[in-house]
C-alpha cells in the first residue's frame, strides 16, 4: 500500500498582501488525480481568515502538480471557502469571470534574492551598494551575477512540475531576477505562478536566502520589481485591427484607480515614471513602449494587429488571480 504526500497551498486572508500557506495532508494509493484530492480544513483563526470561537476554514483543490522536491509528493492549489461551501472573502480566485478559459495570460514575475545574513539582495555589501545598473541584466560571471544556482533549480523544479514555464534572466538590479510563465486560461495562471512562488520561497530555506517580493526593496537610483502581465482573447488575438487595439487600450483609462488598487501594496514607489515605468497617476500606451502603463508589443503590430497587450503597472507582490480579475473585467468592458 503507497502513500502519498499532498501539500495543500492557499493564501491567506493577510491585506493588502496575501501570503501562501501550506500543509501536508498523507493519502494511501492516491491516484494522481484532481477530482481524488478530498476538501480539507485548517484554522483561519491562525491566517485572518475566521475568529477563534468558529475558526474551520475548507480548502478545496482546483489544481494538481507532481511535486519534484518530494518522494511521492504533489502540489495541490486550492481556494479557501467558507464552512458552507461559499468562497470565503479572501478567495480571489472565485472573482475570474472567465469560465472558457478564453483569455490567456503570461505573467514577467520579479523579484530580489535576498541574504538572510545581511537582510540585502545579493551582490550587496553590508554598508554599501554594488556598482551602478548597467551591466547586471543578463549578466554572466561571478563579478554581476549572483544566485544562479537558486535561480536554475528552481527552473528545473517548474518544468518538473509540468508548469508551462518559459523562461528566466537576470534583471536590471544586483540580486534581481525574473522567471516568466504562460497559461490557456486567467485562472490557471494564477495557478501557476503562486505553486512557483511556493517552490522558489520553499527552496531559499535551502541556501540561507529568501525572496523579496516589495517592488522598491532598494531605494534610490535601482529599479523595482513588477509583474508585467501579457494578455489577450480571442478578440485580440484575432481582430487584426489597430482602431480595436486602442478601444481595448482606452477601456483601462477611466478605471485607473481601480486597477491599481490590486495591482499591489507598495506599488507607488515603483511607479515612478522612471526605471521603465509609467507614474502611478498617469495612464498611457504606446507600441514597444516600456515607459507606458500599457505596451503594445511590437510583434503584435507586425502581425497585423493580432497578438496580445502587456500591462507593465503590476507589482512584483501582486495577486496574480486579482489582477487577471480586473484585466478580465475591463477587456469585457471595451466598446469594441
Amino acid at each position: 500500500m503507497s502513500k502519498s504526500k499532498l501539500e495543500y497551498l492557499w493564501l491567506d486572508g493577510y491585506e493588502p498582501t496575501a501570503n501562501i500557506r501550506s500543509k501536508t495532508r498523507i493519502e494511501e494509493d492516491f491516484s494522481g488525480k484532481l477530482e481524488d484530492c478530498p476538501t480539507w480544513s485548517f484554522d483561519g483563526s491562525s491566517t485572518k481568515q475566521a475568529e477563534g470561537g468558529s475558526s474551520d476554514c475548507l480548502l478545496k483543490p482546483v489544481a494538481i502538480y507532481p511535486d519534484p522536491a518530494r518522494r511521492n509528493g504533489y502540489l495541490v492549489m486550492t481556494e479557501v471557502l467558507n464552512p458552507d461551501g461559499t468562497p470565503h472573502a479572501s478567495n480571489s480566485r472565485a472573482t475570474i469571470d472567465d469560465e472558457d478559459d478564453d483569455f490567456w495570460f503570461g505573467f514577467e514575475q520579479e523579484y530580489f534574492i535576498m541574504d538572510t545574513a545581511t537582510q540585502l539582495p545579493l551582490g550587496f555589501p553590508v554598508g554599501g551598494y554594488p556598482g551602478p545598473q548597467g551591466l547586471y541584466y543578463c549578466s554572466v560571471g561571478g563579478r554581476n551575477t549572483w544566485g544562479r544556482d537558486l535561480v536554475e533549480e528552481h527552473a528545473d523544479l517548474c518544468l518538473d512540475a509540468g508548469l508551462q514555464f518559459e523562461g528566466i534572466n537576470q534583471e536590471v538590479a544586483a540580486g534581481q531576477w525574473e522567471f516568466q510563465l504562460f497559461a490557456k486560461g486567467a485562472k490557471k495562471a494564477g495557478d501557476e505562478i503562486w505553486v512557483a512562488r511556493y517552490m522558489l520561497q520553499r527552496l531559499t530555506e535551502s541556501y540561507g536566502y529568501y525572496i523579496e517580493y516589495h517592488p522598491k526593496p532598494i531605494k534610490g537610483d535601482w529599479n523595482g520589481s513588477g509583474m508585467h502581465a501579457n494578455f489577450s482573447n480571442e478578440l485580440l488575438r484575432t481582430c487584426g485591427s489597430k482602431e480595436i487595439y486602442e478601444k481595448v487600450c482606452e477601456a483601462f483609462r477611466p478605471v485607473t484607480k481601480e486597477h491599481i488598487a490590486v495591482y499591489g501594496e507598495y506599488n507607488d514607489e515603483r511607479l515612478t515614471g522612471k526605471h521603465e515605468t509609467a507614474s502611478i497617476s498617469d495612464f498611457s500606451y504606446g507600441v514597444s513602449d516600456r515607459g507606458a502603463s500599457i505596451r503594445i508589443p511590437i510583434m503584435t503590430v507586425e502581425r497585423g494587429w493580432k497578438g496580445w497587450l502587456e500591462d507593465r503597472r503590476p507589482a512584483s507582490n501582486a495577486d496574480p488571480y486579482k489582477v487577471a480579475a480586473v484585466i478580465v473585467k475591463t477587456v469585457k468592458s471595451a466598446k469594441v
